[in-house]
């Protein structure tokens, strides 16, 4: 996906990729639950000083406000210090951004997202929607550093925007969502990029790379008993 460096755990010189690994991604493509972790163009990510990759989330707006939904993928490639729900995981795990220690990691770069929603929305509207999901990457505690080149795309597929290419009339006609109906897609977008950044890292697995780099996963076990430790699960 665009321009993320995976360069620590990928020999990103080789430009290994050739016309038949992207016909055979093609045509591998299917609808149904999107593959999370260590998968594609999240392989050789690294997120929070673990190893990072896809993850996706959806929501859906209730049927009085619509019932339209909003679906996420993330690529996670980035730094910072991390938290699930508020709680400083990052920290109680003393492995997060700016500790001053020897092993301190420094992996920083991009997180691509990738929203998709059926809400009639135009560009205007998309690109505020787009705008929403680094809200989403603050709450886990990224925190877009200077090497970071964080992108995010929003399309609709609501049939009713679509522009015809022919017409009796000499009128194009589309029905959009109002401005003041935003604000439920902004709040879903906004959590559903922080959920599928903290699925990325609950899916991925250790990895071992260029170099003999090896990236552990986030400590699954670990990160459950911070959360009970702050009453955030039973």
């Amino acid at each position: 996906m665009w321009e993320t460096n995976d360069g620590g755990l990928n020999d990103i010189q080789k430009r290994i990729i050739t016309k038949e690994h992207v016909i055979q991604a093609i045509t591998r493509a299917d609808i149904g639950p999107v593959q999370e972790g260590n998968v594609g163009a999240g392989t050789g990510t690294v997120c929070f000083g673990y190893k990072g990759g896809i993850g996706t989330a959806s929501r859906k707006l209730p049927e009085t406000r619509g019932g339209y939904v909003v679906g996420v993928l993330v690529q996670t490639n980035f730094g910072g210090i991390l938290q699930i729900a508020g709680v400083p995981v990052g920290i109680e795990l003393g492995k997060y951004k700016f500790r001053r220690i020897e092993n301190e990691y420094k992996e920083d770069g991009s997180c691509m997202v990738v929203i998709m929603t059926d809400a009639p929305l135009d560009s205007r509207n998309l690109k505020r929607l787009a705008a929403r999901a680094m809200a989403g990457i603050a709450r886990t505690g990224g925190m877009a550093s200077n090497g970071s080149g964080d992108y995010v795309i929003a399309v609709s597929t609501n049939e009713n925007i679509r522009i015809t290419y022919s017409s009796e009339s000499m009128y194009d006609e589309v029905k959009l969502l109002r401005n003041e109906e935003m604000d439920l897609l902004f709040e879903a977008v906004i959590e559903t990029t922080e959920e599928a950044i903290i699925n990325s890292l609950f899916a991925a697995e250790t990895m071992t790379g260029k170099d003999n780099l090896k990236i552990e996963p986030l400590p699954i076990e670990r990160t459950i008993e911070i959360m009970k430790k702050y009453k955030r699960l039973e």
